[in-house]
């Protein structure tokens, strides 16, 4: 038996405004986070990079990111990593 574990924990700012649809009965809300990260070059000098990541909420979760969050908002997310592929409009495959 192999292990098994998908749980991330991020915490970053919102990159724009929520978008919440409803699917069915439920809600769902998808949204973008950056994820500042700062060290020292190797000169000494302060570096930033940031990693830009998206989300997506659904049911009582989406309503609330809905509802209280807004672009530039600090949040804190727990889940889980999904793997999406698809082909573009030139037939590319691409992956996020």
């Amino acid at each position: 038996m192999g292990l098994t574990i998908n749980t991330v924990l991020l915490g970053g700012h919102l990159t724009r405004d929520p978008e919440v649809k409803r699917v069915g009965d439920q809600a769902v809300a998808n949204f973008g986070i950056a994820i500042n990260h700062r060290t020292k070059g190797p000169d000494g000098e302060p570096k930033e990079t940031a990693a830009f990541v998206d989300l997506e909420a659904w049911g009582r979760t989406a309503e609330l990111v809905g509802q209280y969050l807004t672009k530039g908002s600090a949040c804190v997310v727990e889940g889980r990593l999904k793997y999406d592929t698809w082909q573009d409009q030139d037939g590319k495959n691409r992956r996020s």
